[in-house]
């Protein structure tokens, strides 16, 4: 059964490599941490530019001194542990929540794996809570937001994944190179769809008894640096493991690193449609070794136009006629959907301050450096489809360490400097 007419079917029924920083660079103005902190944090829009314009207008807010305050992150104290249900959550003017889980020994100083989980329809995030808090040890956070229809594949959900890490992140100390997101069923097929949309903030994913419509496969691109751990069950009715085979094949064609299982076990409730216990140790094991680099050499990028978003150190800008998704996914297949008219983008450093750029169905895209990719104090040359298209110095910019810090919630990059270009055309 194609993975389109299943949802259609439910639908109906921490430490961190960071950007260079001086470290001749002299005491920093408290003030100006609180203000970078709250421009960081704010969901006020207005008052976001009114900081960045302060901050801007601030003569010791250079690019060293915002990169010092970035790479230092927040400063973290006590606070509840144990099983902690139904945290509110909101976004925009609709209220959500979560299930969290914190070890006991939770200790402020050390950053913590974070695992968020994607219960499954008729599921709540309290109710994986309770299933998954005693299985990760003590080593690890757990989150379970709930989606009260389980559409895991919708804008809505992808909102409410980042959101969950984010409230999270801002109260507890979390390693941002071992944040993990996993599903059960339409959670699984969630942890695809959002993973690979955002495989950039994951050090894997493990998505559990779900699948991917064949429309959707070429996402799959998008986890070059990420890993998955795929769970499946041979006797599963409800989503076939046929789906789990086909994206085997696609990640082993694209020699993409990942572990696939199948299992025989039985639920008596659910049938093959499950995760079995005995599958957590090798698991947990296997979670155990992930980390996130933060900043891969070599990255590739597949988008639909509804998400043209920063992808680590790349971000397609524009782009030809391509497929375009909805809110849901699933109410509307038009000819560039059916057709899989996605824009593509594969960038690498390929030496000392060369960058070399593939695209397709791509007219113009933005680079994000810092000296974890290249040398700021000399000049940066970019090939695109083999043509020359930049060559010169790429300057610093507390505009772009700022702005970049707060359009993607991620502690555990700093990017300082940003290049356009422009695709040479191929008439």
């Amino acid at each position: 059964m194609a993975c389109w007419s299943l949802l259609f079917m439910i639908l109906s029924t921490s430490a961190c490599p960071a950007a260079h920083v001086d470290q001749t660079a002299g005491p920093i103005d408290p003030v100006l941490q609180a203000s970078i902190s709250e421009y960081r944090d704010t969901q006020d829009a207005e008052r976001a530019d009114q900081l960045l314009a302060e901050i801007l207008g601030r003569q010791d807010a250079t690019p060293t001194a915002v990169s010092t305050i970035l790479a230092a992150g927040r400063s973290y104290r006590a606070e509840p542990v144990g099983a902690l249900p139904s945290r509110e959550l909101r976004l925009g003017e609709r209220v959500f929540s979560y299930g969290l889980y914190v070890p006991d020994s939770y200790r402020p100083h050390k950053a913590y794996g974070l695992v968020i989980c994607l219960h499954g329809a008729g599921f709540t995030g309290d109710t994986y809570l309770e299933r998954w808090q005693t299985r990760l040890g003590e080593d690890y956070i757990l989150a379970c937001p709930t989606l009260p229809m389980g559409d895991w594949w919708t804008r809505t959900a992808e909102d409410l994944v980042l959101a969950t890490i984010s409230a999270v992140e801002a109260r507890y100390h979390v390693d941002p190179n071992r944040v993990f997101l996993t599903g059960m069923s339409n959670g699984g097929i969630g942890a695809y769809l959002i993973g690979a949309h955002h495989a950039w903030r994951f050090a894997a994913v493990v998505p559990m008894a779900a699948g991917l419509d064949d429309i959707l496969m070429p996402f799959l691109e998008n986890f070059r640096q990420t890993p998955l751990y795929i769970i499946h069950g041979r006797q599963d009715q409800v989503m076939p493991v046929s789906l789990s085979r086909a994206i085997d094949g696609a990640l082993t064609d694209l020699g993409y690193l990942h572990v696939y299982r199948e299992h025989d076990r039985v639920h008596p409730m659910a049938g093959g449609h499950f995760f079995p216990r005995e599958e957590l140790p090798e698991l947990i094991a296997w979670l155990a070794d992930r980390h996130r680099n933060p900043y891969p050499k070599k990255l590739t990028v597949v988008r639909d136009a509804s998400h043209l978003l920063p992808f680590n150190w790349v971000r397609i800008d524009a782009t030809d006629r391509i497929a375009e998704f909805s809110e849901n996914l699933v109410d509307r297949r038009d000819e560039a959907i059916a057709t899989k008219r996605y824009a593509r983008l594969e960038a690498e450093v390929v030496g000392p301050n060369k960058i070399e750029v593939r695209t397709h169905r791509i007219r113009r895209y933005t680079l994000y450096v810092n000296e974890n990719l290249v040398d700021l104090a000399r000049p940066v040359t970019i090939m695109t489809n083999g043509v020359l298209t930049y060559e010169g110095m790429v300057v610093p910019s507390t505009r772009t360490l700022l702005r970049e810090a707060r359009v993607r919630q991620d502690p555990g990059t700093i990017f300082s400097a940003s290049v356009s270009v422009a695709v040479p055309s191929s008439k």
